[in-house]
């Protein structure tokens, strides 16, 4: 792929010299460039500033002549590798994709060992027919299982549990870097058990309570806003509650792909190794957005077979069943299922209250009970949703200066709540509604402009995507002219504070939803 890559790229620069677009040294410099294509995004390699420079600023122009080489849209990046004459680091650039397996990590002269009876390898099981044989910790952490959700039982082992970790931290513990990425807010204590998601609940707690030795891997699958990703930050948090010392990191697929190509750009691929492999639990979220990347897709397996071999537990999370996952060879599915796959359905009116209730308590609301049973009952299909939902009505009785009652929250919702039946949002409607109410272009929508009345209505946009679509953080950044899902998250915030503080804030994002989905609908109708 690299000759063709390279190939291509000097086939656009002769477009750009012969339609003189880029002068003669700026031709000259970037020919100095060294092209490698990961998974169709092209990584450029340049040996200083200026000719970086020079592609940042003709980012466009050189997108065009890219374009018109390949016959479509090509995603570049840009990285500086002073050494890249140097042959000395070769061997680092590219990941190794003809190991047969990956060599797990030193284990460490101190701490806990792995157990004689831990098995090599697990059959597909179910929590009726193989809870771990091990004995759960005595005190529990506040951010696990609570009375009202106990962990799985497990039978009493007459030495105790000790978990076949191997902390790979080498520093005092005051000097390690939490690179766990764990967010805060997701814990057991913050999770609503319910019919719909108590086995994958269950499994959870197990596994955080004992990491590698209860179901490895888990695989938790289910649709976009079901919380899946909040019980991965909860197997973190309560895992280290119970095992002080213990690495846990937690990445989603996308940011996993971004950080591969960045080392292998870079001649990084030591250290991306070991910051995937050198922990005890990995946590990888939306695993089927490896789809179709080669080269991701055989690092990951190693990856996986790597933390196996040192038996470290691995969680994983896919808006899919494994068996259903496109673009993924059998040997990495089968050990998908190695360990136990538990499904999260959509939750029913009880959970849906329970959550509203939870949610309603920690942000210090007062809501009466017919209240939340309305909105739990007219909003069914997700969480996200859900939740939304209730932040609607709290920011319009505070803006209205009005107590939070059946009545108010109807008003509230009547623009909002809708019958979703053949209802189908894109990100591609949501832009061209809100650049049509705010009188704008959807390149001004996605440009880089910081002016107000740009940055405004795009916060707006990434706000309804997140909330009326299924598409993840990453995606929507994308979308947004390849922004870092960071900004897509801080927009949320954003808007979702004003609507309670500013009226005309809470009036455009319930006008923008009415149109929205009265677009949707139309041509059904």
């Amino acid at each position: 792929m690299t000759d063709v890559a390279t190939t291509r790229w000097e086939s656009a620069l002769n477009l750009l010299a012969s339609r003189q677009e880029l002068g003669r040294g700026q031709i000259a410099l970037l020919r100095m460039t060294r092209v490698i294509d990961v998974d169709d995004v092209l990584v450029l390699v340049v040996g200083f500033a200026l000719p970086r420079d020079i592609i940042d600023k003709n980012h466009a122009v050189i997108a065009r002549a890219l374009a018109e080489v390949w016959g479509r849209a090509v995603t570049f990046e840009v990285t500086i590798d002073p050494a890249q004459e140097s042959s000395s680091h070769s061997s680092d650039r590219w990941p190794d994709s003809t190991e047969a397996a990956a060599e797990p990590a030193q284990a460490p002269t101190s701490g806990t060992q792995p157990t004689d009876d831990a098995p090599a390898s697990q059959d597909p099981v179910s929590l009726a027919d193989a809870a771990p044989a091990v004995e759960a910790p005595s005190a529990l952490s506040p951010d696990g299982p609570g009375e009202d959700h106990p962990a799985p039982a497990t039978p009493s082992s007459s030495t105790g549990y000790v978990p076949p970790l191997h902390p790979t931290a080498t520093l005092p513990a005051a000097e390690v870097v939490d690179d766990s990425r764990l967010n805060p807010r997701y814990t057991f204590a913050t999770y609503v058990q319910g019919k719909s998601n108590r086995l994958a609940r269950t499994a959870a707690a197990a596994v955080a309570e004992a990491p590698s030795r209860a179901y490895n891997p888990l695989f938790i699958y289910g649709g976009s806003g079901l919380g899946k990703t909040h019980l991965l930050h909860a197997i973190g948090h309560y895992a280290r509650k119970l095992y002080p010392g213990i690495t846990v990191k937690y990445v989603n697929s996308e940011e996993f792909v971004s950080d591969f190509i960045a080392s292998v750009a870079d001649g990084q691929m030591r250290n991306f190794k070991d910051r995937y492999r050198n922990v005890d639990i990995l946590l990888v979220d939306d695993v089927q957005f490896f789809e179709g990347k080669e080269q991701t897709l055989e690092e990951f397996f190693h990856t996986f077979n790597a933390l196996r071999i040192a038996e470290k537990q691995i969680v994983l999370t896919s808006d899919q069943p494994a068996l259903e996952l496109k673009g993924f060879n059998n040997r990495l599915i089968s050990r998908f299922q190695e360990g136990l796959v538990a499904d999260v359905q959509p939750p029913d009116l009880e959970t849906r209250q329970a959550i509203l209730t939870l949610k309603a308590r920690a942000d210090g609301i007062s809501v009466t009970e017919d209240v939340l049973e309305y909105i739990a009952s007219r909003v069914t299909t997700n969480i996200r949703e859900l939740e939304g939902a209730l932040v609607r009505v709290t920011a319009f009785a505070s803006l209205n200066k009005q107590p939070i009652d059946r009545t108010l929250a109807e008003v509230a919702l009547k623009d909002v709540i809708t019958d979703p039946t053949g209802e189908e949002i894109t990100s591609g409607l949501i832009m061209g509604q809100v650049a049509d109410y705010f009188d704008m272009t959807i390149d001004d929508l996605c440009g880089e402009s910081r002016r107000k009345n740009f940055v405004h209505p795009r916060h707006i946009a990434m706000y309804l995507c997140r909330e009326l679509t299924e598409l993840s953080l990453p995606n929507i950044g994308r979308e947004f002219g390849g922004r870092d899902h960071t900004t897509v998250m801080s927009a949320h915030r954003k808007i979702t504070t004003q609507m309670g503080e500013r009226r005309e804030t809470f009036n455009e994002v319930n006008e923008l939803t009415s149109r929205i989905k009265q677009a949707a609908l139309a041509p059904r109708r």
